[in-house]
């Protein structure tokens, strides 16, 4: 009983204090108000500002984690399409040599036909699927650009003939020739002079195929004259696309001629030239005796080097999209370090100290003079 009469007596107390606690809350209110307000105005903004610098920091680490991310993904796929490129690079070359010495296939067009005939093939499905944009074949564009179609063709053309007599690692080091005749050509048709490394480099790159072609202990005279008529069609070619180029953009519907156009031009040009060259050359009456067409592995390894073909013009793109094109020059120049080891290892090829000397100081000038190049650019 004594509990439950103070328990009344303090909620009486606490009754009286609220309602006088009421009577002060309506004299002071305004006064009261503006400061309970001003109060809470300034701990909301305190409470929002804190909460700004937390966003600022996590918007700050979010950018900072796509940036990282960015230049990851940057870094693989630029790594990515630089071993795709080397990989179709290097195959190509070695199928084509197996094709044509392992197998001793003696219809090098044909050959050439048959991997042109594949790249139109798959680029044209590609552009009707439009997964790839490609310029219409013009008569006005096919006028322009047949010029340069049959230089095209003879170097594709002249390239396998060497390769079935020349070893993998001699072909690439005599390769380097093609760029002493380019430069030579860029001075007399662009006036375009060149800096004293570069000269140097290709003077080194001289004397390397000179010094390889006498220390080859599998010299063959025909392989290296096909060769020697190679270089100065690639240069050529090189130097005649130029010039044409301007004028073949000009021709065209959107006024640009790209990577893809440009193979599906010069394969389909390709076909009936290489047609011609069948009968000129009497590969017809081999391939109706040849016992290889009805091989089965020999036809995929043959369709294997169409697809490759295609590959390198697909890989390269997408290596200089990522790179650029100094990257580009000089990887093409180390790629052809291992391409050489890996031909002389896997077709057994009899070397000795002295040419073996002669291809390394070959391949180190073509990396000197890709490294020339890019001084001259910059």
């Amino acid at each position: 009983m004594e509990d439950i009469s103070k328990v009344g007596r303090i909620g009486e107390r606490g009754l009286k204090l609220h309602e006088l606690n009421g009577i002060v809350d309506q004299t002071t209110s305004p006064i009261r108000k503006e400061i309970v307000n001003r109060s809470s105005f300034a701990m909301k903004s305190h409470e929002n500002d804190e909460i700004d610098l937390e966003d600022g920091k996590l918007e700050k680490d979010r950018d900072k984690t796509a940036r990282s991310n960015r230049v990851i993904k940057i870094q693989n796929q630029a790594l990515l399409s630089g071993l795709a490129y080397c990989i179709s690079s290097c195959s190509m070359i070695l199928v084509n040599k197996l094709v044509l010495s392992t197998y001793d296939f003696n219809a090098g067009i044909s050959l050439m036909l048959y991997q042109n005939l594949i790249s139109v093939i798959i680029v044209s499905v590609l552009s009707f699927l439009g997964i790839i944009s490609t310029e219409p074949l013009t008569w006005q564009l096919i006028k322009v650009w047949l010029p340069v179609n049959v230089i095209f063709v003879g170097m594709l053309v002249t390239s396998m003939f060497s390769l079935k007599y020349i070893n993998v690692a001699m072909v690439t080091v005599l390769k380097n020739v093609t760029n002493v005749i380019t430069a030579l050509g860029e001075m007399y048709l662009f006036s375009k002079h060149h800096d004293s490394r570069v000269w140097a480099a290709l003077f080194l790159m001289i004397i390397s195929a000179i010094s390889g072609g006498i220390t080859d202990l599998s010299f063959h005279a025909v392989g290296y004259a096909w060769q020697i008529i190679n270089c100065f069609l690639t240069a050529s070619y090189s130097l005649t696309l130029r010039r044409v180029m301007d004028t073949a953009k000009q021709v065209t519907r959107s006024g640009n001629l790209n990577e893809f156009s440009m193979v599906l031009l010069n394969n389909t040009l390709s076909l009936p030239l290489g047609i011609i060259l069948i009968y000129v050359f009497n590969e017809v009456e081999y391939l109706s005796k040849t016992p290889l067409l009805r091989l089965p592995l020999f036809w995929l390894v043959m369709t294997l080097s169409g697809f490759l073909g295609l590959a390198i013009s697909f890989t390269s793109l997408w290596f200089l999209h990522q790179t650029g094109a100094t990257t580009y020059s000089l990887v093409g120049s180390l790629n052809k370090i291992p391409l050489s080891i890996a031909g002389i290892l896997l077709f057994k090829v009899p070397t000795s100290l002295e040419n073996s000397a002669s291809i390394f100081f070959g391949l180190l000038a073509g990396v000197f003079f890709a490294r020339a190049k890019m001084r001259e650019r910059s």
